[in-house]
């Protein structure tokens, strides 16, 4: 089977559309959080994951733009969370409130477990490409998956332990590493093995909507940089 894997959208309807369209065909899509937050267009980015049938665990962002509290964000990151909270359609509301801290299903043979942080943290707990190679044998024996997918770092890994995986697919809507392309990931699940995509698309298009819609104009300039 052929997985379509991604995280932290981030309400850039752009980088998701360009990602939807890179990735051709896939048999399962599986997002690790934060759908929303930072950026124009989260009610379109909450509508196409729900018609493409994406397989969802909840991020930190949408979190706080489902229960109003943003009071552990920096003073820019809730602004975003307030405009995304008055964007989105009750509808796209509850269905960012069903979605659960610990998505864990099994597919292909696989047990695949997905968390938007870590899996004793989901929200808050950051895990990073080293920290994935340090604590790969731990975090593997802890949940007994034998994939575990990961976000909120918004920096693209992927850690191999004999039949079992540790990955990030990075960020489509807000990429980290230096990168501004949208990030994603394909799993091919017959060989186990996770291929790192990017996607090209008009940062131009997602900066202009950020200004118009009031968002900080630095999640705009960020976007250029990739950081």
């Amino acid at each position: 089977m052929r997985l379509l894997i991604l995280s932290d959208v981030h309400s850039n309807l752009a980088a998701l559309e360009a990602v939807l369209q890179d990735a051709g065909r896939w048999d399962v899509a599986i997002s690790a959080g934060d759908v929303v937050g930072y950026g124009p267009n989260p009610e379109e980015c909450v509508a196409k994951l729900m018609f493409k049938g994406f397989r969802c665990a909840k991020g930190n962002h949408d979190m706080a733009v489902y229960d109003g509290d943003s009071s552990w964000f920096n003073d820019d990151a809730q602004d975003a969370i307030k405009i995304n909270r008055g964007q989105l359609s009750p509808g796209s509301m509850r269905w960012l409130g069903s979605q659960p801290t610990e998505l864990r299903f099994m597919l292909a043979g696989l047990d695949i477990a997905v968390y938007h942080g870590s899996p004793t943290e989901p929200l808050t707990s950051y895990i990073y490409p080293q920290d994935a190679k340090e604590r790969a044998d731990s975090l593997l024996k802890h949940t007994g998956a034998d994939v575990i997918i990961l976000g909120h770092t918004h920096i693209p890994y992927t850690v191999k332990r004999k039949d079992k995986l540790i990955i990030n697919p990075g960020s489509v809507g807000q990429p980290r590493d230096g990168d501004p392309r949208a990030s994603y990931l394909v799993l091919e699940t017959d060989q186990l093995t996770a291929e790192l995509r990017r996607a090209e698309y008009s940062i131009d298009a997602t900066a202009e909507a950020i200004d118009a819609v009031g968002l900080p104009h630095n999640f705009a300039t960020r976007l250029y940089r990739g950081t």
